[in-house]
Formats: C-alpha cells, sequence, structure tokens
C-alpha cells in the first residue's frame, strides 16, 4: 500500500474543502472569473470586447516572440518564448525493475509470475531455462538489452503499463516534445494554433505556429516535422485521443506525410488513475489550481476559442486571439510540470 500517495491524498482533500469553505464563496469547481455574478456567456463577450479595444491598431508584430516563418507550402507566424525550468525526476534503479518483472514476457501475467517467482524464477534471464517461456523471455530480453526506447516503451505500456512513467528514466530528456492544438472544433476543421516546448538546458522553449489565415493550415502541419525524429517522445493531454489523431488527418487532409508514430506519455491517463476521486474534474487548469498552485487569469478556455479566432479574422484585431496563445503556451508549459509531479508520485 502506498502510505505517502494515501497521506497525500488526505492533504489535497483538507485543502480542497478548506477552499470551500474560505469566505463561504469559492467553489472547486470554479475559475477565477466566475467568481463574480456576471454569466458565463457574458463574461467572455465582455472580454474579448475589452481585447478589441485594447489592442485596436495592433498587428501580429506586437505578439511577444513573434516572426514570420517560411516553408514550401506558405508563411505562418512563429512564436518563441523560454522559461526556466528546473526538469529533475526522482531517480530510481529501472533497469533493474525491468529485469525482474516477469510480466513482460508475453502469456505471464501477475499471477503467473507470483507462481514463477515462488518457483525460483526471479527475473526474466532465468525463463530462458523454462521449456515453455524460453522463447517469449528471448524477445522480452532483445526488447530490453538492445531494442529502442520506443520499443521497450510499447512493450512496457502493452505489458504493464503501471509502470510506463517509469520508462522516462531511460531516455534524453531532450527528446520530449511537450504538444498541444487549439482547433475550429472537433473534427475536420482547421488547426489554428500548434504549441510545441521542448527542454534545452535549464529552460523551457515554447515554439508556437499560428495561422495568420486558414491557408496557412499545411505551413503550419510542415513547420512540426522541423521538430520531430525518430527518438521523439510526445507529452500530451487526451493527446492520445484527440490531439494526434486530429493531426494526422489533417496531413491525410492535405495529402501530406506524416510517417511518425511517436510513443505518448498522455497525462490525462495518469490523471484519472491518480487523483480522479479527489479532484473535481481532470481538466489541466484543475490540475494546475490544485497540484501545481498555478492559476490562470482571464484563461479563454477551448470552448470560446473559435468565436475568439473567428472575430480576429473579421476585425482583423489581434486583441481576440493573445488570450488563445497564452492558453495554449501555458498548456503546453504546465505539461513539463505536471509529467515531474506524475513521475515523482508513482516512482516510490
Amino acid at each position: 500500500m502506498n502510505y505517502r500517495l494515501i497521506k497525500h491524498e488526505i492533504e489535497l482533500k483538507k485543502r480542497l474543502q478548506n477552499m470551500n469553505s474560505k469566505n463561504g464563496t469559492e467553489s472547486p469547481n470554479s475559475l477565477s472569473k466566475e467568481n463574480t455574478s456576471m454569466p458565463f456567456k457574458d463574461y467572455y463577450t465582455n472580454l474579448k470586447e475589452e481585447l478589441l479595444n485594447k489592442y485596436k491598431n495592433k498587428t501580429l508584430k506586437h505578439v511577444k516572440g513573434s516572426k514570420l516563418a517560411e516553408n514550401e507550402y506558405s508563411e505562418c507566424l512563429k512564436i518563441v518564448q523560454k522559461e526556466k525550468i528546473n526538469f529533475k525526476l526522482k531517480e530510481c534503479d529501472f533497469k533493474e525493475e525491468l529485469d525482474c518483472n516477469l510480466k513482460l514476457v508475453k502469456q505471464i501475467g501477475p499471477n503467473t509470475e507470483y507462481n514463477l517467482k515462488k518457483k525460483g524464477y526471479g527475473n526474466i534471464a532465468s525463463l530462458l531455462n523454462h521449456r515453455r517461456y524460453w522463447n517469449y523471455a528471448q524477445i522480452a530480453i532483445d526488447k530490453i538489452e538492445s531494442g529502442s526506447f520506443t520499443e521497450k516503451f510499447n512493450l512496457i505500456k502493452k505489458r504493464d503499463s503501471s509502470n510506463l512513467i517509469k520508462t522516462l528514466n531511460l531516455l534524453d530528456f531532450e527528446n520530449l516534445k511537450f504538444m498541444d492544438i487549439e482547433t475550429l472544433g472537433f473534427s475536420n476543421v482547421p488547426i489554428i494554433l500548434l504549441g510545441i516546448a521542448e527542454l534545452k538546458d535549464k529552460n523551457i522553449v515554447s515554439t508556437q505556429y499560428f495561422l495568420q489565415d486558414k491557408k496557412e493550415e499545411p505551413a503550419i502541419l510542415h513547420s512540426l516535422l522541423r521538430h520531430l525524429n525518430e527518438d521523439s517522445v510526445f507529452v500530451t493531454y487526451n493527446g492520445a485521443s484527440f490531439d494526434v489523431p486530429f493531426i494526422k488527418n489533417r496531413f491525410s487532409y492535405y495529402r501530406m506525410n506524416y510517417n511518425y508514430n511517436i510513443p505518448n506519455y498522455d497525462l490525462i491517463h495518469f490523471t484519472r488513475r491518480l487523483w480522479r476521486n479527489i479532484l473535481p474534474n481532470c481538466k489541466l487548469t484543475t490540475i494546475e489550481k490544485y497540484l501545481l498552485n498555478i492559476e490562470r487569469i482571464n484563461d479563454v478556455p477551448g470552448s470560446h476559442i473559435p468565436n475568439y479566432y473567428e472575430t480576429y479574422l473579421e476585425e482583423k484585431n489581434i486583441g481576440p486571439i493573445i488570450p488563445i496563445i497564452e492558453h495554449n503556451r501555458r498548456d503546453i508549459v504546465s505539461l513539463a510540470q505536471f509529467l515531474m509531479k506524475i513521475h515523482d508520485e508513482i516512482v516510490e
């Protein structure tokens, strides 16, 4: 039993209760902008008007860190920012755990592993002498000892997903790609903003590609490829179900090649496993608020992004896209912070 995790959950529950009772007004489900009596819809309508007034006569060159990026398809707005981060994971001897994890061998589940260890088969190598499992054991050993990171990742994801987060200890952190997209809907619509953050030295560098006009979407897609190679590893939030399939569909729509099958740490699955019965919900902004002590100001949720973007196009005013860009940047940076927390929570 993980007593440290239980203690953490109890402390978190107390914190939620204290926040509920504070001044008799705050609710765990509330966002900072919802603490007023203003209706949800009216708040974002008024915020959009404020942004239109604030950024009147300003252009995309006023967006911090922005410049035009051209490629063979067209151009798009590239926005680069960086900030300090101490990305460090709790140490664990995961290689030794792998060697002793008999569940990584085909046809061996928890009960079979327990019985085999009682008979003296303490690691995968010892199964090379087992009449039934020796061949499957050799396949697992080959992947663990000489396989690519992707092979190790897929092996553990398939055979023992509870230990998947520990595979982080097997890779170069600079290969991590914290990725998130903003779209005009759920399917068959353009990606208007694609953000990808990377760890470099002691910084996290966010690169965002913004759709100045809908015809530029192929340029955004092509720009993503410049960040990827065979060693890349995605970190997303619900990206396995939404972001990555959406990106692949847009590549297909334009008959562009996307030949990557990149491992993906989709953090929503770890979140549900660890905190679904404790937090009000599993939204990333909720994670930030209660686990990372981050609370966004004037954040525009995904449901309002299409309207804000269309207003930007109609009014030719950058005001409505400013919070969209910040929303996306905050998402990808938070993924790095949250990944550390999840890893250290799971690793004993």
